[in-house]
């Protein structure tokens, strides 16, 4: 790549639908990525362990914030397609055990399964042109038909090969994702390192996707559906590939996790498990992917410290929490705090919004008319 590409990188990592610019800004990543890596060689076991489980929700987290922050779709099917994955990844990895490559196919499988069930749903729900208000309904039904599902199969004659669904007792023994020698236990330096370079890379190639011109038109989705759509792009196309994109996320959850703990059950597609995605979501701020991540993070953590004191008051406090956000943090806790920062440092300036991640619809357009009347991109229809 000659130097115009990175410069072209550069800028657009930089862009202005996202929180976090210039130097200073990745200098301070650069050092908490490595202070992750770092922590690898002086953490306990246990608190590595902890730490990567925290960590495998991220993907699925910044998939709920493209699909609902940026293109405007609030779901909650995370969860759905997070188990999916699961499930699919323990059924072919059990059947696989001892084959070179297999655990490899596995999570392919499983990531796969969750993105076509994912494309086939929302084929029906946005060509079916259904009212927005509807989708965060129809998306929790699909979770809690799958848990109801998947919590009638115990018995011998729920089984594929010589895997057993295990009703709601879940699927157990299922193996850890294993590359050549190297086998990625939960409890594992190995495990906790492929977590944190999952979670940075799926991080910045989303920020360089939101960023990017075909990012500008999926905001202008969320902006004016119409108006997207008599500027020439296919909305419903564009809504099917981010929620197409959201679920492989999850996906990508649900297969770190099961490797994680190796087992999977079907709380994990219930009415608990659908809502905490929209939570972290909304708390941290579903305009920047920076906000999700960290909230998503933080309220893992919070949520293991309340469950260790006293587990039946977790949800109520994350749901508290979440109230207390909608009420006087309407944008998101991390977003609020960033605007009113950015606000006050460039007040008196005509720029001072410039580098928010807010809703910038004259920008949108504008990004979606130069590609509508010059380079078509990937969104046009």
């Amino acid at each position: 790549m000659n130097r115009g590409g990175y410069r072209h990188i550069w800028r657009t990592l930089n862009g202005p639908q996202e929180l976090g610019h210039g130097s200073a800004f990745w200098v301070v990543f650069v050092v908490l990525g490595a202070g992750l890596l770092v922590y690898s060689l002086v953490g306990s076991t246990f608190s590595l362990s902890n730490l990567a489980n925290f960590l495998a929700y991220v993907p699925m987290g910044l998939g709920l914030g493209l699909l609902w922050g940026y293109c405007g779709v609030l779901s909650f099917g995370q969860a759905a397609f997070f188990g999916v994955s699961g499930y699919v990844y323990g059924i072919v990895a059990g059947n696989l055990i001892g084959t070179s490559g297999g655990t490899l196919l596995a999570a392919a499988c499983g990531i796969g399964a969750s993105m076509l069930m994912a494309t086939a749903f929302g084929y029906f729900v946005f060509y079916g042109q259904v009212s927005g208000w509807i989708i965060p309904l129809l998306t929790l039904v699909l979770s809690l038909i799958l848990e109801t599902f998947m919590a009638q199969t115990a018995g011998y004659q729920w089984r594929l090969g010589r895997v057993l669904f295990g009703g709601y007792n879940g699927m157990t023994n299922i193996p850890s994702l294993r590359v050549g020698p190297v086998e990625f236990l939960g409890a594992s330096t190995a495990f906790y390192l492929l977590v944190v370079g999952v979670m940075i890379a799926v991080y910045l190639g989303l920020r360089l996707l939101v960023n990017s011109r075909y990012g500008h038109v999926v905001a202008g989705v969320r902006e004016d559906a119409e108006r997207t759509r008599m500027l020439g792009y296919n909305v419903d196309l564009i809504q099917v590939q981010v929620f197409t994109l959201a679920a492989g996320l999850a996906g990508l959850s649900g297969v770190l996790y099961v490797s994680w703990g190796n087992y999977m059950n079907p709380s994990s597609m219930g009415l608990v498990a659908a809502t905490l995605p929209v939570i972290w979501t909304a708390v941290g701020g579903r305009h920047s992917l920076l906000a999700v991540l960290l909230s998503t993070v933080a309220l893992r953590y919070l949520a293991d410290a309340l469950a260790v004191r006293g587990g039946e008051y977790a949800f109520l406090i994350l749901g508290a929490l979440l109230l207390t956000t909608m009420l006087f943090f309407p944008a998101g806790i991390v977003v609020s705090v960033a605007r009113r920062w950015q606000k006050r440092k460039r007040r008196g300036t005509t720029t001072s919004g410039n580098h928010l991640p807010e809703a910038n619809e004259s920008r949108s357009f504008h990004e979606a008319k130069r590609m509508s009347h010059g380079e078509s991109g990937p969104a046009a229809s």
